[in-house]
Parts: C-alpha cells; sequence; structure tokens
C-alpha cells in the first residue's frame, strides 16, 4: 500500500515551467543610454542629487560635491530640503543648508 501512495504522490506533482534563455528573460527590459557614463558610487550619488533638486543642469557640480564632501551632510542637506515643501528652488535652499552644515561641522 505505501507503493501506491508513494506512485501516487509522485504522479499529482507539478510538472515545471521550462527554463528560459537569459536573453528572452531582460529582452522585455529596455534601459535609457544617455550617452553618459557612470561608473563610479559618487556620480551616481551626485546624479541622484541632481535628480532630487530638479538641477540637472549642475549634475557635475552634485558629482564633485559627492565626491569631496562628507557624505552625512549631503544627506542631512538633502532631507531638510525634502522637507521644505514649498521650496522655490530646492537646489538654491540645498546649497543654503550645505553652508550652514559646513560652519556647523568646523565650529565643532
Amino acid at each position: 500500500m505505501k507503493n501506491d501512495a508513494t506512485t501516487q504522490s509522485k504522479s499529482a506533482r507539478p510538472k515545471k515551467a521550462a527554463f528560459t534563455s537569459m536573453q528572452n528573460l531582460f529582452q522585455d527590459y529596455q534601459l535609457d543610454d544617455k550617452g553618459g557614463y557612470i561608473t563610479q558610487e559618487f556620480q551616481d550619488f551626485g546624479y541622484r542629487l541632481a535628480l532630487e533638486l530638479d538641477d540637472m543642469k549642475h549634475k557635475s557640480l552634485y558629482m564633485r560635491l559627492a565626491k569631496k564632501e562628507n557624505r552625512a551632510i549631503l544627506e542631512r542637506a538633502l532631507s531638510f530640503v525634502a522637507d521644505a515643501a514649498t521650496a522655490k528652488s530646492k537646489a538654491k535652499l540645498f546649497m543654503w543648508k550645505l553652508q550652514q552644515l559646513r560652519k556647523e561641522e568646523t565650529s565643532k
């Protein structure tokens, strides 16, 4: 009787789906290549800063800041800007807060 029960459970197993090739798997996803090269993490962070601040014209400035400035200070300034919903210029507010945080750091 045990053999009958095990043969029934083996036949009741669902069939596995066939494997798909990697090409077919990623075929539906298209990346927008804008011709730029972001190879370092700080470049990605600077680019995301520019996006958040709606200031793509000065993205190289944010990449340089991401490379040279303390990341914690940049994130605090970005958080301050994100909380200010009625700011006319997010970029100006970011730079102002960054300057304040730098002064605060040097006074410590």
